[in-house]
């Protein structure tokens, strides 16, 4: 799970949300959402940008974790990646709905076709990208464990992941941002830029 302290405890009722039923707004300036790969800089970049906006930050993962009392290694040891994905649907529709905000999320949410047509039409999406070396340097900066780390060879992984994902990230985004090598106040010039301009 990442770590969340940045974020005050947010206590939705999952339950009672029914994803077919739930109105779809139109897209919503004061929504930027960010997506890409792990590594890229999606938590450094978004509190960067609730900070400087003001807004609040809401990270799909931890709004998952909270709802489901685990963390996210957890649910998937124990319930598997699709119930994962069902919980994440779910935290991405709540997410969606609270404006202003900056909504970061899981690298894998692209993966449903529901998620990449709700993030299209409800917010401004930025696609976060750097090399894999980047992100390898990265997710070993931080002290949480990091499954796409183990094995012998983390960099074949990322890599299997870019080319199975490169496609949904920019079929959901309105913006691709290079995080590689950049300063995280950089990189918030060009979304607020890109933002504006639309």
């Amino acid at each position: 799970m990442r770590k969340g302290s940045w974020l005050s405890p947010l206590r939705f009722p999952f339950h009672a949300l029914r994803i077919s039923t739930l109105m779809v707004p139109p897209i919503d300036r004061s929504l930027i959402a960010l997506i890409g790969l792990s590594g890229t800089g999606k938590s450094s970049v978004g509190q960067a940008l609730a900070a400087r906006l003001g807004w609040r930050l809401l990270d799909t993962d931890v709004l998952v974790a909270q709802a489901a009392g685990r963390s996210i290694a957890q649910i998937f040891a124990a319930d598997g990646e699709a119930h994962f994905r069902e919980l994440e649907a779910t935290a991405l529709r709540v997410a969606l709905a609270v404006a202003p905000a900056i909504v970061a999320t899981g690298g894998g949410i692209v993966v449903r076709a529901e998620n990449r047509a709700l993030l299209r039409a409800r917010a401004h999406v930025v696609w976060l990208d750097a090399p894999t070396e980047a992100l390898i340097a990265r997710l070993r900066a931080h002290d949480e464990p990091r499954p796409l780390l183990d094995g012998a060879d983390p960099a074949a992984r990322l890599e299997a992941l870019r080319a199975a994902r490169a496609a949904l990230y920019a079929e959901t985004a309105h913006l691709r941002v290079e995080t590689g090598g950049r300063d995280v106040a950089a990189v918030c010039e060009d979304i607020l830029r890109a933002v504006a301009r639309s």
